[in-house]
């Protein structure tokens, strides 16, 4: 058996562009920048950004494309895939090397914006283990311990 896996966490470097294919079915596209930091050989720190191209169909390229913009973070897991065609211009193949996603999910948002903030009016004291209701109680919680023998794996 074979493996073809790509993990990555990273920013995306463009705005997600949505196209509906020939059969309807919905494709995204979109850039991702990783980065990793290592000391050089004079003990100093460096860091290399890699730019990969990204595809996403169905369902999945929808909520992306609604969601996500240029900068937003996101961790994903695919397979790496490379494309080849003729050149319209005759000048030869041309190929493309992205990563097809297979799940994601978002990276985390900045304090006091992006999707799923509270937007409303100033939000009410909630104590640690409560939950305001839409009718504006709070449910409370019981506070347990738990212990890494009660954990089933």
């Amino acid at each position: 058996m074979y493996i073809n896996k790509a993990i990555l966490y990273g920013n995306l470097t463009r705005d997600p562009e949505l196209k509906a294919l020939p059969s309807g079915a919905k494709v995204v596209e979109f850039g991702m920048a990783t980065n990793r930091v290592y000391k050089d050989k004079d003990g100093n720190n460096k860091e290399e950004a890699e730019f990969h191209n990204i595809v996403s169909f169905g369902r999945q390229a929808e909520v992306i494309a609604q969601y996500l913009k240029k900068g937003s973070p996101i961790f994903l897991e695919g397979r790496i895939r490379t494309r080849n065609w003729e050149a319209k211009d005759g000048t030869g193949k041309r190929y493309k090397t992205e990563i097809v996603i297979d799940r994601f999910q978002f990276g985390p948002r900045p304090a006091g914006g992006g999707v799923g903030s509270f937007t409303g009016k100033a939000r009410p004291d909630v104590s640690a283990g409560g939950e305001l209701k839409d009718s504006g109680e709070v449910i409370q919680y019981p506070e347990e311990d738990i212990k890494p023998e009660d954990i089933p794996f």
